[in-house]
């Protein structure tokens, strides 16, 4: 593999994959049923040991 091929594949196939990750990630985030998950992490660090 040269630079060439892999500037290509970054190009089309990399762009691609990089945002349907991202709206994976913002559909996880905000999939019903998060906000408990999340405000129940965001009290981990305040839980008494």
């Amino acid at each position: 593999m040269d630079y060439n091929l892999m500037r290509e594949f970054a190009d089309s196939w990399g762009l691609l994959a990089m945002a349907l990750f991202f709206v994976g990630c913002i559909a996880f985030a905000l999939r019903p049923g998060a906000r408990s998950q999340a405000d129940e992490a965001a009290r981990i660090p305040l839980k008494d040991d």
